[in-house]
This record gives C-alpha cells, sequence and structure tokens, in this order.
C-alpha cells in the first residue's frame, strides 16, 4: 500500500469524502508493509521507526501539538454535531465562537514544522490521521448507546454500555461523571466528539439548554468543568477518558489495515 491509499482507509471507515484540515500526508512513501502507529509521535518515535526498519510512520495527533495551522477549521464540525440533535445554527456558532479564536490564536505558537522535517531528512514516509479516527470512535460509542439506552435508562446505564467496548475494560483510566449522577435519569443522550478537541463550557452549555440530557465528552479542562458545576443543574457530563476514547476509533482502522496484510505495531493504544 501507498500512504494515500492508508488515508483513503481511514476516510472511507469514517464516510468522510476529503481529508480535514488535522489530517495529512507529510512525507509520501509506496510499497508500506510494516507500520509503527502511534496516538503521539515525535523525533524519538521517528528515529526509532527508522532504526527497527519500519516502512512508515502514523500518528494520531497532528504533529507539533493539537494546535496547529489550520486545526481551528476543524473544530467548526461542533456547529454541525449540534445542529444535527436539534440546537439552532446561530446559537451552535455562537457556542464555538470563543474556543475557535483561541484555537486560532494558538497556532501561532506551535512549531508546527519540527517534526516534519526530521522525518523528510530520516527519509521515511511519515503522517498523521486525527479527525477520521475520532469519527470511528464517535460513531461506535453513539451506536453503543443506542442500543442499549431507552426513555427510562439512568446515567449508570450510559456508563455501563460504554464500559461494555473492550476499550474502556483495558484502560487505566475510568469513565467518570463530571456533572450529575449516577442515578439521574439519561435523557437524551449525546456523544460530543470527532471535531478536533472538545467544546469546553460553552458547548456544552449550549447542548444542555437545547435538550440535551447526558453530554459525553472524552475530556474536559478542571476550569470548564468547575463553571459547568455552578451553572448547570439536573444534566449529566460523563467523561469517558482521552486515550481510550481515541483507541475505540484508532483500533478498527489498526484492524482493517492488518486485513490488507499490513503489519501494525502500536504507541499508546489501549487494546480493544
Amino acid at each position: 500500500m501507498n500512504t494515500e491509499e492508508i488515508m483513503n482507509v481511514a476516510l472511507k471507515l469514517a464516510g468522510l469524502r476529503d481529508v480535514p484540515n488535522d489530517s495529512a500526508i507529510f512525507v509520501s512513501g509506496r510499497g508500506i508493509q510494516k507500520v509503527l502507529f502511534g496516538i503521539d509521535i515525535g523525533v524519538s518515535e521517528l528515529m526509532l521507526a527508522k532504526k527497527l526498519g519500519y516502512d512508515a510512520v502514523i500518528s494520531h495527533h497532528p504533529p507539533g501539538g493539537m494546535v496547529t495551522v489550520n486545526f481551528h477549521r476543524v473544530f467548526e464540525r461542533h456547529v454541525q454535531q449540534m445542529v444535527s440533535v436539534g440546537v439552532p445554527a446561530e446559537e451552535a456558532r455562537k457556542a464555538v465562537k470563543r474556543k475557535l479564536g483561541m484555537l486560532e490564536v494558538e497556532m501561532h505558537i506551535r512549531n508546527y514544522a519540527h517534526i516534519i522535517d526530521v522525518a523528510r531528512i530520516l527519509g521515511i514516509p511519515f503522517m498523521n490521521i486525527h479527525t477520521p479516527l475520532d469519527e470511528i470512535g464517535r460513531r461506535r460509542m453513539d451506536e453503543q448507546i443506542k442500543k442499549e439506552i431507552r426513555d427510562y435508562s439512568k446515567v449508570r446505564d450510559v456508563v455501563s454500555a460504554l464500559k461494555k467496548l473492550s476499550e474502556f475494560q483495558n484502560a487505566l483510566t475510568d469513565i467518570k461523571v463530571g456533572l450529575g449522577n449516577l442515578e439521574n435519569l439519561a435523557g437524551k443522550v449525546v456523544v460530543s466528539h470527532g471535531a478536533g478537541t472538545n467544546g469546553g463550557y460553552e458547548v456544552a452549555k449550549t447542548y444542555f439548554k437545547y435538550g440535551v440530557g447526558t453530554l459525553i465528552y472524552i475530556h474536559i479542562s478542571y476550569g470548564d468543568l468547575e463553571k459547568l458545576k455552578k451553572e448547570v443543574k439536573d444534566k449529566n457530563l460523563i467523561i469517558t477518558g482521552h486515550i481510550a476514547s481515541d483507541s475505540v476509533g484508532i483500533n478498527p482502522f489498526i484492524k482493517e489495515l492488518e486485513n490488507k496484510g499490513i503489519d501494525v505495531t502500536t504507541i499508546g493504544v489501549v487494546k480493544g
């Protein structure tokens, strides 16, 4: 396989037509049979891959940190996700405005070219696949909830449903209820994932305002969570854990590559 074909595998699994702004092929390659895949890849992992004879390296997160050039545009996916569950479009755009601006400013901080240049110097094919794999994970979690949760279900039932996914069983972290409690009725349940990074306080509060009873984030800052606790009543926020949740979307992609004859070694991925 070549790097373009590998990217297309991810897009097809995620149901996406185009490569998102947080995913890219930095150094193209062909005849790829042995891949090193890591949730985070740096210079040391590239050098390890070169030394051990891997044909290519794939990172989940964009090189140079989560905020890289044009990364902020992926954050706008929150708008379409919110609208799809009944949030008015104008309200959804307002909810993402502050954090979208913050991400756009922060892209000027990051040394986005460093790791890519090292890959070029080493002559090793290098790419990253972020949103497509997160979208696979979001759909897996959403499908699991729709299969198990009913109108009378409680928050504990949502947590139990998610824990049936092997990645959450095998993770060192545990699924937490950050807002609300296990005995609350779950109400309308939404998985907010696959839009670059979590929507923070503003997106969560807007979901709750427009009828969501239980929101699922893979992570949230302490400050945003404290604000929600002070201002939001009778709603629930479940936090599933960053690496475990990323792995929920990564593992089906890894399995598909292996089905196509690629030998994949993973770094930091929770086994499915």
